[in-house]
């Protein structure tokens, strides 16, 4: 993927990330976590109940879309943190494609500086896992096929 000029991105050598399972991602201030009508019957199975049920219990309508609901606080309401403080995510196995292409946002790979401005709030940026350009391309591509404002 070039930009409209033909060049390469700036993360064309790859990004390196690793989530560090701090919660910080899912917790803070309010927001949205998307979800479509495939996602929300993939949640809704895992958990065992009903889609309807899953609708009424844990999403809110925003506009024309689907959003899981908060805590208070602005935390997801599926954010789990263990007694050693770490967290986890109580539906890690099907979470939203929201959730599993962070952090590879456009809003997120917009330049090297919005990338470090990620990195202050999130501990595994630029630490571990090398992903290459190919991931990192698909994560963009699945964001911009879902319409997340990413």
């Amino acid at each position: 993927m070039t930009d409209h000029r033909g060049r390469s991105p700036w993360y064309a050598e790859g990004l390196h990330f690793t989530c560090v399972r701090c919660g910080n991602c899912c917790s803070g201030a309010p927001g949205y976590v998307w979800v479509s009508p495939g996602e929300v019957r993939d949640i809704a199975a895992w958990l065992g109940v009903p889609p309807e049920m899953f609708i009424q219990q844990h999403v809110r309508r925003v506009g024309q879309r689907q959003s899981l609901l908060e805590l208070e606080n602005g935390d997801c309401e599926f954010l789990v943190r263990d007694s050693d403080g770490k967290t986890r995510c109580a539906i890690h196995a099907v979470r939203p494609l929201q959730c599993r292409t962070w952090p590879f946002w456009k809003s997120n790979l917009t330049s090297p500086r919005a990338w470090r401005a990620s990195s202050r709030h999130c501990p595994g940026i630029d630490h571990g896992q090398l992903h290459p350009l190919p991931v990192i391309q698909q994560a963009l591509r699945q964001n911009h096929g879902a319409a997340l404002p990413l």
